[in-house]
């Protein structure tokens, strides 16, 4: 499994239209074949912080998701944004277990 984590933070003069770009490649890339999960969640301490954490089934399935018509437009969306800071990283997961 892939996991992709991170933090994404926008000025917040560009929140609100971050937050609209997430809700909606979220909600396209969950139906992607390999998507396990994935999601974004607004920082309730820092205004314009965004957390994202995806799960992929492997490698195939996140190239895949980077070459849909959604990221393209994802990608378009953030193009005008102000960005303070992004840290965003991938995992390779080899066993999990409920804690």
């Amino acid at each position: 499994m892939i996991v992709v984590s991170g933090v994404i933070r926008v000025a917040a003069s560009s929140a609100a239209t971050a937050r609209q770009a997430v809700l909606e490649v979220a909600q396209a890339t969950r139906s992607e074949d390999g998507c396990i999960s994935y999601a974004f969640y607004a920082d309730l301490e820092q205004e314009g912080a965004f957390r994202v954490f995806e799960e992929w089934e492997d490698d195939a399935a996140l190239a895949a998701h980077f070459k849909t018509p959604h990221m393209a437009a994802f990608r378009e969306k953030l193009s005008g944004l102000e960005f303070i800071s992004r840290e965003v990283h991938r995992y390779v997961v080899s066993e999990s277990s409920q804690l």
